[in-house]
């Protein structure tokens, strides 16, 4: 398996992408998930409007049909010519595991095969398919780092000829990141707001700019611990209206829980109290946050974490299975963790 890594996806596109008929692309940023998946499908120069040349599934699509992707793949188009079969929300489902394999060993001469997957943990086994194996492009898509969030500034006030002042730069900076179809919409709000004029100042951006970062989820987990519905509802509609997906929210969430639970862990073994802890394992956390996780080690027992956890984990593999109703799901399955956060402090 050959592993793109996210600073060389560019180059990669360009050069060696056209070697490769099969495509993973996974992370946490499903903004850039979905963002670099259409644009491998662009690269293969398949007309991406025709349906007799382009299909496209939902993991669930092949769950009661394992030998689907194979059939599809290995199909001939109706007037010849290549395919593309673009397969989205994968995890490691075993029927498309099982078809990928199968793909991999003999990859298709006439067909491309795009999957775009979740936050695959290193060893799952969608990620690892392709070892071995040559034909198989992995491209991975974290959350952007300054470097890649102000190259998309770049190209997004190009395109309107503006040019940014370093004080406006750094203060749009720290309101990017979440997500990458998330930002690059605030951008190009930004943009518009500031058509006509030469440069963009800090008050343009503070006029017009959402929080488009991981803050806004930050937010809405911190609301979430401390049990304050006000604040989550508040966070949601944040979260909501800079289009940030909410699987981000439920995700930071589950990670919260995890935490917690290593944390809980250890101040029963050895009897600590909370602040002892998180000198240890709250040295990354914000200043602002560290109340809000010291309070909640407080409240939460052990038990209590891990059936949280498991209920979190239930409504992400949900989210997966139901793209359609992802908002539903997580906005649904936080609010009751809100008020079960309440019901303890």
């Amino acid at each position: 398996m050959t592993e793109i890594k996210s600073h060389e996806f560019d180059g990669f596109l360009q050069g060696s992408a056209r070697n490769y008929r099969i495509f993973i692309v996974y992370g946490p940023d499903r903004g850039l998930v979905s963002e670099r998946a259409a644009a491998i499908a662009q690269g293969t120069k398949i007309a991406l409007d025709d349906p007799f040349s382009l299909l496209k599934l939902d993991v669930g699509d092949l769950s009661g049909d394992p030998g689907r992707l194979i059939d599809e793949v290995n199909s001939i188009g109706l007037f010849g010519g290549e395919r593309l079969v673009w397969v989205r929300g994968a995890a490691n489902e075993k029927a498309l595991i099982d078809a990928l394999q199968v793909i991999a060993e003999k990859p298709p001469e006439s067909c491309f095969v795009i999957v775009e997957g979740g936050d695959l943990k290193k060893g799952a086994a969608l990620r690892k398919i392709g070892e071995g194996s040559r034909s198989v492009a992995a491209i991975a898509c974290y959350a952007d780092d300054a470097r890649a969030l102000n190259s998309l500034i770049d190209s997004e006030l190009a395109k309107e000829r503006l040019r940014i002042t370093p004080l406006a730069r750094e203060t749009l900076l720290e309101l990017l990141g979440g997500d990458r179809i998330a930002s690059r919409n605030e951008i190009s709000k930004l943009a518009l707001y500031c058509r006509g004029l030469d440069t963009i100042d800090e008050q343009h951006v503070n006029e017009i700019i959402g929080d488009a970062s991981a803050v806004s989820a930050d937010d809405a987990v911190d609301a979430v611990l401390k049990g304050d519905t006000e604040a989550f509802q508040h966070a949601i509609r944040k979260i909501a209206s800079s289009k940030t997906p909410m699987f981000l929210v439920l995700q930071g969430c589950l990670r919260q829980f995890q935490m917690l639970d290593t944390m809980r862990l250890e101040m029963d073994e050895k009897r600590l109290q909370p602040a002892q802890v998180m000198q240890t394992h709250g040295r990354h956390l914000h200043f602002k946050r560290k109340p809000v996780i010291e309070q909640a080690l407080r409240t939460w027992t052990g038990a209590a974490i891990a059936r949280e956890t498991n209920r979190l984990q239930a409504a992400i593999f949900q989210t997966r299975q139901r793209p359609s109703l992802e908002d539903s799901i997580a906005i649904q399955t936080l609010l009751s963790t809100t008020l079960q956060s309440a019901r303890k402090g």
